[in-house]
């Protein structure tokens, strides 16, 4: 069984793919999920099912809820072992999957690995990066309901997801990929038109291009989204970089 939650939720079981119906089934899934292997206690169960809005009885509602997930997963696959796949114990309840069978863990897992290779071997880094990217397929834990163990993973494999982008770039610019990686980095730097490193890189790849005017164009509409919205003036690196291609600076490959 594989538990996918970077897009809607999705469980496969061999060649079946089937979604759980019933946002409140699918918190529980995600939740579990979110700490495979791990219990998660009844009272943070309750609390992402129901916020302050308890059931009169919300620990009997809990147990109803989670029989009646793993009844839809018995159906769904026609496999009646497959009802232990989500176990039961004083604590809680835990989700018995290795890491790597749900696809945020697996995510996180990757960058990990390409992040601590740093710029020493820039080619594996990239394919590492590409595979954890790939395993989006829209926003995370995108129906997973609005309790606080979603919305803080939302929030955290999110920025995660941003981060893997920017190491991304940074092993193909360093790979001499600059006239590769502009349509990409033109499109999320639209997208997050705040974060800086984004910026930064795309002026890199521009001016290695030889687009220094684009270049110099993307940071100054930069520097004033930072002082209309935040009040604030570019960063050291990113003053640097658009310093060094105002001198026409060379750009080393790995940086």
């Amino acid at each position: 069984m594989k538990v996918r939650l970077l897009g809607s939720l999705e469980l496969t079981d061999g060649h079946i793919t089937f979604k759980i119906p019933g946002e409140k089934l699918r918190a529980i899934v995600a939740a579990l999920a979110l700490s495979p292997n791990r219990p998660v206690s009844r009272n943070d169960l309750i609390d992402e099912l129901w916020g302050e809005e308890l059931p009169r009885n919300a620990e009997n509602s809990l147990q109803g809820h989670v029989a009646r997930l793993r009844r839809v997963i018995e159906s769904r696959t026609g496999h009646d072992g497959l009802r232990e796949l989500i176990r039961t114990s004083g604590f809680g309840y835990a989700l018995a999957l290795p890491e790597s069978d749900v696809d945020a863990s697996l995510f996180e897992s990757l960058v990990r690995e390409a992040t601590a290779l740093g710029r020493s071997d820039p080619d594996r880094s990239v394919r590492l990066l590409t595979e954890a990217l790939s395993l989006w397929r829209g926003p995370a834990l995108l129906d997973a309901g609005q309790g606080l163990i979603s919305r803080m993973a939302y929030t955290r494999l999110t920025e995660i997801r941003l981060t893997a982008y920017e190491h991304l770039f940074d092993a193909e610019l360093a790979r001499g990929l600059h006239r590769e990686v502009i349509t990409e980095l033109q499109q999320l730097h639209a997208q997050y038109p705040l974060r800086e490193r984004f910026c930064e890189q795309l002026i890199t790849a521009l001016y290695r291009s030889g687009r220094q005017a684009e270049a110099l164009d993307a940071y100054h509409r930069t520097r004033q989204r930072l002082s209309h919205h935040l009040g604030l003036e570019p960063g050291e690196a990113l003053r640097a970089r658009f310093q060094g291609i105002l001198r026409q600076e060379p750009v080393p490959a790995g940086r």
